[in-house]
């Protein structure tokens, strides 16, 4: 019989996940601010295997502490965008939605980031956004360019409908999204109304639109791995073989990440 005293209990043993962060955005509700993310971007850093930290923001002084104790870092899209400020650029639109609070964290901890080699992944406003802070602009207004499409979603559609795909984007050959796609093209959802005609500082382009828009970019020489797209992958991603593959991509990267940081 055994003694039941003496037995050891077996200990469980969970990998650690790593740690990315995902910006908050600051939103109005009744007259009050709230910190806020889109629950499709915490469920797509889990896609990826990660775990998601939403973090409101930082002084740039603290800026590399944070990063010190994360893996990566997801940009999100937003219904603002960055202040024309930031790119040298008036405001064309008053009634444009803006987040002051997220430009002035996020840009800083954008440059950090890079020069740290933490991966990061982009998505819309975090498309432009590292766009901007590594010294590139945006168009304001792409419907209104000549020689470019209107990107903007339908008004008062359902979201699938909003989300849903609306044009083809062409990888550039030996690109870093041509090899993770395996294809030369692939269909996106687009729900923008801003847009790049100008790269950034070491930023490549990685896919175009038909009317020659950026829709993705990396950063070959940076240190860890950098990519930006203009569409939403987060959007279903479970159901989207490419969103899989991208949101992998970044889940490796987060995970050799991690393991350097606990080495």
């Amino acid at each position: 019989m055994c003694d039941l005293d003496k037995r050891t209990p077996t200990a469980t043993v969970v990998a650690a996940k790593p740690k990315v962060l995902v910006p908050a955005c600051l939103r109005q509700f009744d007259g009050q601010p709230y910190l806020v993310v889109g629950q499709k971007y915490l469920d797509a850093v889990e896609l990826a295997g990660c775990q998601p930290w939403i973090f409101s923001g930082s002084a740039s002084s603290e800026i590399d502490a944070v990063l010190s104790s994360v893996d990566g870092v997801l940009l999100t899209g937003s219904p603002s965008n960055v202040h024309p400020s930031h790119y040298g650029q008036q405001l064309l639109d008053p009634a444009s939605p803006q987040d002051a609070r997220r430009d002035a964290w996020v840009l800083p901890l954008i440059r950090l980031a890079i020069k740290r080699g933490t991966p990061v992944l982009g998505i819309c406003r975090g498309f432009q956004e590292i766009n901007i802070a590594m010294g590139g602009s945006l168009h304001q207004a792409v419907h209104q360019v000549a020689g470019c499409s209107d990107h903007r979603a339908p008004k008062d559609a359902p979201a699938e409908e909003v989300y849903g795909p609306a044009h083809e984007v062409h990888l550039c050959t030996d690109g870093a999204m041509h090899h993770l796609m395996g294809t030369d093209r692939i269909m996106v959802n687009s729900i923008h109304e801003q847009g790049l005609p100008d790269l950034g500082q070491g930023l490549r382009v990685e896919a175009q639109a038909l009317d020659g828009l950026v829709e993705a970019f990396s950063a070959p020489d940076a240190a860890g791995f950098l990519m930006a797209v203009q569409w939403h992958p987060e959007w279903r991603a479970t159901d989207n073989p490419a969103s899989q593959k991208l949101f992998a991509a970044f889940g490796d990267a987060c995970r050799a990440s991690l393991a350097q940081r606990l080495a």
